[in-house]
């Protein structure tokens, strides 16, 4: 027979073992891309921006996107991001090289959206009495 299976019990606070991110508000940031460092930074933060940019690329064309993917290789030319242009329903790909200018544009949807914050509100419900209690997220405009 096989042994039955062993639940302990963890204080989650002790599993943390990585400091967490102070938040930034990149709402309205257009970086300085200088160099490549610089440019990789800038899109490594617009990776995890939860909002739109604007891209200007070196050929001109300028777009609103939604950065949702990114690939970091040895290169500019073979680096690239993956996003969804407000303009056009298919996913798109452009190279590191191909991007001139990166501006924070949209609204950051994720700004002050903290685990606390739920649970307070959750917990305020809860005091008042009242059931069968639902979050709803904010409407996105």
């Amino acid at each position: 027979m096989s042994q039955p299976i062993q639940h302990t019990v963890v204080n989650v606070d002790e599993l943390e073992v990585v400091d967490g991110r102070a938040y930034e508000n990149l709402e309205g940031w257009v970086p300085e891309l200088a160099s490549e460092e610089d440019l990789r930074m800038a899109l490594e933060k617009a990776f995890d921006y939860r909002g739109d940019i604007s891209l200007t690329f070196k050929n001109g064309e300028r777009v609103e996107a939604y950065v949702f993917n990114r690939h970091t290789g040895s290169g500019l030319a073979d680096s690239y991001i993956q996003y969804f242009a407000s303009n056009a329903p298919d996913k798109k790909k452009a190279t590191y090289a191909e991007i001139a200018r990166i501006e924070f544009t949209g609204k950051d949807r994720a700004a002050g959206k903290h685990w606390e914050a739920w649970l307070q509100k959750y917990t305020e419900k809860k005091a008042a009495g009242e059931k069968n209690i639902a979050l709803h997220p904010e409407a996105l405009d």
